[in-house]
């Protein structure tokens, strides 16, 4: 008789446990969801969207270009920023916007171009850490999860997406494709790293420092698997069947580099050594392609340096590609 007890004690306390734990679940607040706090139309077909994002824990503003009339639907193409994210501008707006003619060019396509403003040294990634200088960055949770439903329902987004990138912002757009193979018809990279295998880590460690922040709090030390999980080139398989555009130049001066002072004297082309790192990594991604024979689009310039000139003229480039990953 009194083992029965002990059981029947344990099984009322099991009980209350289950009640309590219920009662708990009842009470719990509904989970919050990322939500567009409001829209500022700044011209015809150009609007600021403010997201208040649970992920980012902050509100975020992403600019959209959009047709003027906003009749029927359309699909979407993300198109991310390079390392400044927008800085120049005080994080008002996207350098493509600042730097480009993009919202000339794409005033008469029927499509969404969406601009995240700000990730500056972010790789639009989430990081593993909080860091003490760039704050909380988890942008693939924002871009991917949270910012398309918002896109499609306040801009008439049909569900087919591309994705883009520029410089740093080009291994983000490689990683959210490879890595969300189901969001992404196509893939545009202008004179980014596909390849972050351990050769190109430095690389990515000294543009996060020319942020002031420490990439370890990204992906982790040198051996940590997150590296090869944020590899593009590694996971290239995922882009199989998907429509890719990658570009990059030598690093020698290009037509819109100047040489020379008014005065006559030589001076130092800026850009140069980074675009010359961009065409070995974007050669090696060329490569890794091929031997999986996934085709792709691939335009080299024999002149040019890592400058929006010639990002305009390989947007301007990309866009037969785009058109049909986007259908259109």
């Amino acid at each position: 008789m009194r083992r029965k007890r002990q059981k029947a004690g344990v099984l009322g306390v099991a009980l209350a446990v289950f009640a309590l734990s219920c009662s708990n679940l009842a009470q719990a607040e509904p989970q919050v969801r990322a939500h567009i706090d409001r829209i500022d139309q700044l011209t015809p077909t150009r609007s600021a969207v403010f997201v208040d994002s649970p992920s980012m824990r902050r509100e975020i503003q992403v600019q959209v270009l959009h047709p003027a009339d906003g009749n029927g639907s359309r699909p979407t193409f993300y198109l991310l920023d390079g390392v400044s994210a927008g800085s120049e501008s005080g994080y008002t707006e996207s350098t493509w916007t600042q730097k480009t003619d993009i919202e000339t060019f794409f005033a008469d396509k029927d499509v969404n171009v969406v601009l995240p403003v700000g990730g500056t040294g972010s790789y639009y990634t989430d990081w593993r850490a909080d860091d003490p200088n760039l704050g909380v960055n988890k942008w693939e949770s924002f871009l991917a999860d949270e910012l398309p439903p918002l896109i499609d329902e306040a801009f008439r987004g049909n569900g087919t997406n591309a994705v883009g990138g520029v410089s740093m912002g080009a291994l983000g757009a490689g990683n959210l494709i490879t890595r969300h193979p189901d969001l992404y018809t196509g893939l545009a990279s202008y004179s980014g790293c596909l390849d972050n295998s351990a050769s190109s880590q430095d690389s990515v460690r000294v543009t996060v420092a020319s942020k002031n922040g420490d990439a370890t709090n990204m992906w982790g030390p040198v051996s940590d698997p997150a590296w090869r999980e944020h590899d593009p080139s590694y996971n290239a398989e995922t882009l199989r069947g998907k429509a890719i555009y990658i570009s990059s130049s030598t690093g020698l001066p290009g037509v819109y580099d100047d040489l020379f002072t008014p005065d006559g004297r030589l001076i130092a082309v800026v850009g140069g050594p980074l675009e010359a790192l961009a065409h070995t990594c974007t050669q090696l991604f060329e490569n890794r392609l091929d031997g999986l024979a996934i085709p792709a689009v691939v335009a080299y310039r024999d002149g040019g340096t890592h400058s929006w000139p010639y990002w305009q003229d390989a947007l301007h480039d990309s866009w037969p590609t785009l058109q049909s990953a986007l259908g259109l």
